[in-house]
């Protein structure tokens, strides 16, 4: 039932008729692209032995460029394609300006694509015609039909006039009951209009992102940056944090201790009472216990020590101190990385501890595996669902420590649950 209702669709409605408005405009810009870029290109190249050719295909170069802004802007506002923009060099001088526009990658697959989007955006456009224009004629062929005429000799050179008929495989559809055929036949294609036409646009949408967005070495390179700098704050934060723990209780405790020491040593001096020394001294006992407390939850947040036995044994751990019934299954061959480890760990305590208190959840269940490189993370809760990255789950802040060694974070939660959040690790 739901492939049929994405199969059948009303033809007009807002975003059908956007991404039609987008197919009709998409082969005449295509076209007028192509022949420009390609004109510029032969023209530069014939002209390359003199300087004139140089600048002719930097204009070229520095045209397409121009044109690929307005095919994704034109992808953003009808198809609702986002493509990110590839970044460029900024040349000094009118002559580093043709020198960046002549080595610029991103340039050079602007032109590509000028010169092959009119092959993808013919197709988009052969759609329309099939869909729309032939399936709106055929619908209405019986109206048509009225009002087209045509003169043709009847034999008697007399210049008679008859009504043409539609004619399939030798059968004259010039009656009612047999003009419900092409009716029917233009309804059925009208409304797969939308359908076809979208598919017809695969190929124009897999060019445009390949071409116009971003190289996968260009994106590599963002992505270590944005991490890097992520990580460098997480550092920093949790370095602030571990300074306050340890000013504002570690530290004050360690400073009672020691006045309770000195007053120890002045009451032994008085020779003051048992009872009052033995009340000192279990007030200075009281204070180095919660100092070596604190330290232990200190050590705990930047290493687990639990971690030493081994990933399976600390997720274990974790499991029988959450606050919901959780089902553990490991299958870990090649121990991984310590680092690794420690943001499996990480994600897996702050995923159940989300699940605690947001989802409603009555159970959840953690599986790991790890082999060839590779270590996969499933937590599965019986929730309500919703969760998403960004919405303030808490899941922007695991992606980020996740994309530290190159990993990748998926949220799958559908409203009415259950949520599953994947993490996969290399190392």
């Amino acid at each position: 039932m739901h492939r049929l209702r994405a199969l059948v669709a009303f033809p007009f409605g807002p975003r059908a008729l956007a991404t039609l408005l987008y197919a009709v405009i998409a082969l005449p810009l295509a076209l007028v692209g192509c022949v420009l870029t390609l004109v510029g290109l032969l023209l530069g190249g014939a002209l390359s032995v003199t300087t004139l050719g140089l600048w002719l295909i930097a204009v070229t170069v520095r045209g397409a460029l121009g044109l690929g802004r307005l095919q994704r802007g034109l992808a953003r506002r009808l198809l609702g394609l986002e493509i990110e923009e590839p970044e460029h060099r900024a040349g000094a001088g009118i002559l580093g300006w043709r020198r960046v526009l002549l080595s610029d990658p991103g340039g050079w697959r602007a032109v590509a694509c000028a010169l092959t989007t009119p092959f993808t955006a013919a197709l988009a456009f052969a759609a329309v015609a099939v869909g729309y224009v032939y399936g709106l004629q055929t619908a209405l062929h019986p109206l048509l039909k009225q009002v087209n005429y045509t003169t043709v000799s009847d034999g008697d050179g007399d210049g008679s006039v008859r009504r043409v008929s539609l004619e399939v495989f030798g059968v004259q559809l010039d009656s009612w009951p047999r003009w419900l055929i092409p009716v029917c036949a233009g309804l059925l294609l009208l409304a797969t209009a939308s359908w076809l036409l979208r598919h017809a646009l695969a190929p124009h949408r897999m060019l445009l992102t390949a071409t116009l967005g971003p190289s996968e070495e260009d994106r590599r390179i963002r992505t270590l940056e944005e991490t890097r700098a992520q990580a460098v704050d997480e550092a920093v934060a949790t370095l602030r944090r571990i300074e306050r723990d340890l000013h504002d209780g570690t530290q004050a405790r360690l400073v009672g201790l020691a006045m309770h020491l000195t007053m120890i040593r002045e009451l032994i001096g008085a020779d003051a009472d048992r009872e009052r020394l033995l009340a000192v001294v279990d007030t200075a006992q009281g204070n180095a216990k919660q100092a070596i407390a604190d330290l232990r939850h200190l050590v705990k947040g930047i290493h687990p020590p639990v971690l030493d036995q081994g990933l399976d044994t600390a997720l274990a751990t974790l499991a029988a101190d959450s606050a919901l019934p959780v089902e553990v299954v490991t299958d870990i061959g090649a121990r991984p990385t310590p680092a690794v480890e420690s943001i499996a760990y990480f994600c897996t305590a702050e995923l159940l501890a989300n699940a605690a208190k947001h989802s409603g959840a009555s159970g959840a269940t953690v599986r790991v595996t790890a082999h060839d490189g590779l270590l996969r993370l499933d937590v599965r809760d019986d929730g309500r669902g919703g969760a998403a990255i960004g919405a303030g789950s808490g899941l922007t802040g695991l992606l980020t420590r996740v994309r530290t060694v190159d990993g990748t974070l998926t949220c799958d939660s559908p409203p009415g649950g259950p949520t599953v959040v994947t993490v996969e690790l290399p190392y």
